[in-house]
């Protein structure tokens, strides 16, 4: 076991080289996309650049990173595909040494120690078997290469089959290619725990499975994660795994950490405009745009009167961001003839047009997505509030659900 520390990580790329990285190769389709979104980071640099804004010569996929993975813990990174969680994997793990800053594994800097000696246990999307070798071959092969005793490798590779749990047993006399892709996974989750690790390593496992059997493996490895405690990065781009897995996430974009905490944290005290809008099971409403002298918002072509408390902290001209989650908004009934509106002062008010409803059956619960000026609002509703598309509706956020970010950084303002 090991902590694990970052410190002031940078890693560069050519544009030249990034944009090679986009030519198809045999990393499977995840892997392609990947490299076409570094790719595509490159050739917005290069327009940036040829406009005359400010830009740099070289990417940088990882850009000075910080990052500590205390012993024992597992540490789900997420961010847009591009953003360099599979470069981080990859200095850790020793596969690129052409970074600056350091890495640690406890107190020991990693930099001239090769991948073989470290220890590492790695599982990655493609399964990356031996394919001309049994279940028990590919387990066994770590042992050949440090020409360990065949005593010590027949007792690891049958403690290890007990641990995968029942029926594992089977696969240890079955080639890669005769397995579903559920049970190669496994087998390559039982290679990279046979060597007995100080660290687990695992780049989008399950993005290959059905969702059936992401959902078994998924509990397979937290299973082994909480019985051996042992330290561990899990790159993905489901959000669902890393709140299972992690008992932290850290979001990355563009080659930095943007924040790092555990679920809830971070999705009730957002570092930057950012977190809030990709943290989340749905994702939060956010509108930019400079407050008015009367107080209102002007945002995506609509003015928002913002609540009465908000409205006096800030002058006219501020340039800011409001974000508030569907789930804490609710659908306002329409005032009668000679009525006074149902809202008061200290509530958000948006009036839309539904563009579309998304039924959440097994929740009894609808996704309401409703046109304001040029930006779209959601809002979770009951599945028995009855909502048509084309109509108008009024939707009302409290403002103690409401987030402010600066509109020039992004950063949270509390």
């Amino acid at each position: 076991m090991a902590e694990i520390r970052l410190n002031d990580v940078t890693r560069t790329f050519s544009k030249a080289s990034a944009l090679e990285r986009a030519t198809p190769r045999a990393r499977g389709l995840a892997g392609e996309q990947q490299d076409r979104a570094f790719a595509e980071r490159a050739a917005v640099q290069g327009q940036r650049e040829a406009s005359g804004q400010a830009g740099h010569g070289d990417i940088l996929a990882l850009d000075h990173v910080n990052l500590t993975i205390p012993d024992g813990q597992t540490c789900a990174i997420v961010g847009p595909s591009g953003c360099g969680k599979s470069t981080l994997l990859r200095v850790v793990a020793g596969l690129d040494n052409e970074y600056t800053g350091t890495v640690y594994y406890d107190t020991q800097d990693m930099r001239d120690v090769p991948a073989k000696d470290r220890y590492i246990g790695m599982v990655f999307q493609s399964y990356a078997l031996y394919p001309h070798f049994r279940g028990q071959g590919n387990l066994s092969f770590f042992f050949r290469v440090h020409k360990a005793p065949d005593a010590e490798a027949a007792e690891r590779i049958r403690a290890t089959s007990e641990l995968m749990g029942f029926g594992f047993e089977l696969l240890l006399d079955r080639k890669p290619g005769t397995l579903s892709g559920g049970q190669q996974q496994r087998l390559a989750i039982a290679r990279a725990l046979v060597r007995n690790p100080r660290l687990f390593l695992f780049d989008e496992p399950l993005s290959n499975l059905d969702a059936k059997l992401r959902q078994q493996t998924r509990i397979e490895i937290k299973r082994l994660l909480r019985r051996f405690q042992i330290t561990a990065l899990y790159v993905t781009h489901d959000q669902d795994e890393a709140i299972a897995l992690g008992d932290r996430i850290a979001i990355m974009r563009e080659g930095r950490v943007e924040q790092v905490g555990v679920y809830g944290e971070l999705l009730e005290e957002p570092a930057n405009v950012f977190v809030a809008g990709f943290l989340g099971r749905h994702p939060m409403n956010l509108a930019g745009g400079t407050l008015n002298e009367d107080g209102t918002l002007q945002a995506g072509g609509a003015a928002l009167t913002l609540p009465a408390g908000l409205r006096a902290r800030f002058g006219a001209g501020r340039a800011l961001s409001i974000g508030v989650r569907p789930e804490h908004g609710r659908l306002a009934p329409a005032p009668g003839a000679g009525k006074v509106a149902p809202w008061g002062s200290e509530e958000l008010h948006v009036r839309g047009e539904v563009e579309m409803v998304e039924p959440d059956f097994a929740r009894q619960t609808q996704m309401i997505f409703l046109r304001s000026g040029e930006l779209t609002w959601r809002v979770l509703a009951a599945r028995d509030q009855g909502v048509r598309v084309g109509e108008t509706v009024d939707v009302l956020f409290p403002a103690e659900r409401l987030y402010l970010f600066d509109g020039k950084s992004g950063e949270h303002i509390r």
